[in-house]
């Protein structure tokens, strides 16, 4: 085991650095406002002090299996379990699954690698592609692991966004083999164009889907969630009742006063998916004029833009950061056949300022080289 390259990066840095790191959201866009008026109203009752149910508050849940059923994903409170973030649930699920086999995507994000690898899970990578992971290379790995952990909406790092063809064929394969996929979504709902069903609306007692209000609203309040069958849930209730009892309740509650207008946290998501890609399209056009020797693609939502640069990224960016400039070379999102010429750039943490003369910063290097 190792620390999470990116946590470590992000400790190394001061007020002089210009990140391009973390997958930090846009504080400027965040509903400050409207989150201290729940606040101040979940405190007139001091039962919001008390301890809380370990699968979460129920209208609280409720009101997130609500949104699953308005998709055509029929969901009731029963298939919700609230977690201290998405990267609990990834852990809870992991402790489930300890010591088995696991497909995931080359590349993949690194926190559930980080995951996977203290809970003994043996990963076995196939490749992604523009549309989505491999489909003979993962029908091939699942007929032997039986589980999955995929990315299909906006990938971290690699941005990609699995077509509906492929989401139909993951989805037939794992019911076809009769094992298990956990789907990672917390950057669902950050689409620029086309929001997309999930693959486990297709298998909904073999999946896992995982959900986060970190990227979408504050990431602070530390609250994500599972949907899966009640029988699921169940079962990782006893192994979440073993790590913390219960998710911070006054977040959930100041969580659950806020979406009770429904109408505010739809403005805030339009805001920001209008935001992120204005932030998008200038860091990609900056890109192209500055930097035009790194290849990519633009996302079609999420906060990621990864590419390929003629040189050794790991290298760089340790020339990088003394410049005060950091971004996460892709290598460490590789658990295997590790690639060394490319970047994951975050796009939504950086003013305009701050994303030119931090591009420049990394061509002047270049130059440099």
């Amino acid at each position: 085991m190792k620390r999470s390259f990116i946590r470590e990066i992000l400790e190394s840095i001061d007020e002089n650095t210009i990140s391009f790191a973390g997958g930090l959201p846009n504080e400027a866009l965040f509903p400050l406002k409207d989150l201290q008026e729940a606040t101040t109203k979940i405190f007139k009752d001091a039962n919001v002090l008390q301890y809380s149910l370990s699968n979460g508050i129920k209208s609280l849940r409720q009101k997130i299996a609500n949104e699953y059923t308005n998709e055509g994903f029929e969901t009731t409170v029963d298939n919700i379990l609230i977690t201290t973030g998405s990267q609990q649930a990834m852990y809870i699920i992991a402790k489930y699954f300890e010591s088995k086999a696991i497909t995931i995507e080359e590349p993949s994000y690194l926190g559930a690698m980080n995951i996977f690898r203290l809970n003994a899970l043996f990963m076995e990578s196939v490749k992604l592609e523009d549309d989505g992971i491999e489909l003979e290379g993962f029908e091939k790995s699942f007929q032997k692991t039986k589980l999955a952990y995929l990315i299909p909406d906006f990938q971290n790092p690699f941005s990609s966004t699995y077509s509906d063809e492929k989401r139909a064929m993951v989805a037939k394969i794992v019911k076809t083999e009769g094992g298990i996929l956990i789907e990672d979504a917390p950057y669902r709902e950050l689409y620029f164009d086309k929001k997309h069903s999930t693959i486990s609306s297709l298998i909904p007692n073999q999946s896992f889907h995982l959900g986060s209000f970190s990227k979408t609203l504050a990431p602070s309040l530390r609250i994500g969630w599972i949907r899966a069958s009640q029988e699921l849930i169940q079962s990782l209730l006893v192994i979440k009742e073993s790590i913390d009892l219960h998710s911070c309740g006054i977040s959930q509650y100041i969580l659950d006063e806020y979406l009770s207008n429904d109408e505010n946290y739809k403005k805030h998501l339009n805001n920001l998916r209008k935001n992120y890609k204005i932030q998008m399209e200038f860091f990609a056009q900056t890109l192209q004029e500055e930097l035009p020797q790194f290849h990519f693609s633009k996302p079609k939502g999420g906060m990621f833009i990864y590419g390929n640069l003629d040189t050794n990224t790991s290298e760089l960016v340790l020339k990088a950061i003394k410049e005060k400039v950091v971004f996460v070379p892709g290598s460490e999102f590789y658990n295997e056949h590790k690639r060394y010429n490319e970047i994951r750039f975050n796009f939504t943490h950086s003013t305009i300022d701050e994303i030119k003369e931090g591009i420049q910063r990394i061509k002047n290097l270049l130059v440099m080289k």
